[in-house]
């Protein structure tokens, strides 16, 4: 991230992903766009995570990217700007890029800070400390929220209860600062969408959140949750939704993912309307044809949602 990058490298990405962006933009099914989509589309930074460790691109360059496959809103990772988050002058450039590409900024991916529940006290009072910087970092960039982990030990009410506490104490430092702290399925008992909801349901407070990933339902080698139940269970707390892609069949459909089955829980069962975060995580296909894959099928099923007749939402108890 911090090497120096030839203009030649990133064109060749940026050609790439236009390439990539054009064979996906007229499939053969497409419709006239509604004027009010029923959810909008979002790009996360993980979803070039090859390319920015391979210095092909920066985070400074993520908002013109976006820009490049028709993308409005993006969710930053911070292990990819890490030594930057007090950075004033970096902030205020990445601003002025997203400014002027036409990019929201909405959240901040935040890993690698210590775990939020972790048994020893000091330890964990260190951990949410470590967080603080990228709640300011969220402020100024205009985000809405950072991501966290609930990692803790110990047994599950051990964890939950220590979670919550860890998660609380973020919340307080990041209410006055209007920012929400937004928790992800991301392995572990966090891979449990009823342990996780009922330990956010603990934090009691307005600011926490659920950030539902349609992949991450690895609780631990050879135990998977089933992903359906998972993302229905933390929908009600959602303010953020991650789109997990990895493989395409040739119909351009997610092999591991039914997106229609989990489209319809997000948007028509709980009446979700936000932003939906492209993040491919896949090999087979390059970085940029991946994403493009990803956006497409999220419009596709969008559409055919959107054709259907509107039941009532179940909108359960998001807190707020």
């Amino acid at each position: 991230m911090n090497g120096t990058t030839s203009g030649v490298d990133r064109r060749r990405f940026l050609g790439a992903a236009a390439a990539a962006l054009g064979a996906a933009a007229l499939p053969a099914w497409s419709r006239p766009r509604r004027t009010e989509p029923l959810f909008s589309i979002s790009l996360a930074q993980w979803s070039l995570h090859r390319t920015l460790r391979a210095g092909g691109l920066t985070t400074l360059d993520f908002p013109r990217v976006a820009r490049r496959f028709g993308v409005s809103a993006v969710e930053y990772v911070n292990t990819f700007w890490q030594d930057k988050a007090a950075d004033a002058e970096f902030l205020r450039e990445l601003k002025q890029r997203c400014d002027g590409e036409g990019v929201r900024s909405l959240l901040i991916m935040c890993d690698a800070e210590g775990a939020l529940g972790d048994p020893n006290e000091k330890a964990r009072a260190k951990a949410v400390a470590n967080h603080h910087r990228w709640v300011e970092a969220a402020k100024a960039l205009g985000c809405h929220a950072i991501r966290v982990n609930a990692q803790s030990a110990g047994t599950a009410e051990e964890q939950r209860k220590l979670a919550a506490d860890g998660l609380r104490a973020l919340c307080e430092f990041a209410d006055p600062l209007g920012i929400d702290v937004l928790v992800e399925n991301h392995g572990g008992l966090s891979s449990n969408g009823a342990w996780l909801r009922d330990t956010l349901r603990a934090v009691e407070h307005r600011r926490i959140g659920s950030l539902p990933d349609f992949g991450n339902f690895r609780i631990a080698d050879g135990e998977d949750y089933d992903r359906y139940r998972g993302v229905d269970e933390l929908m009600p707390l959602a303010r953020a939704v991650s789109a997990k892609s990895h493989d395409f069949d040739d119909q351009g459909f997610e092999v591991h993912t039914d997106y229609r089955r989990m489209l319809e829980l997000v948007v028509v069962r709980h009446g979700y309307h936000g932003h939906i975060g492209i993040e491919y995580e896949g090999d087979k296909l390059p970085e940029p044809a991946g994403i493009a894959a990803t956006r497409t099928l999220l419009e596709r099923v969008r559409d055919e949602l959107a054709a259907r007749p509107a039941p009532k939402a179940d909108t359960g108890e998001a807190p707020r």
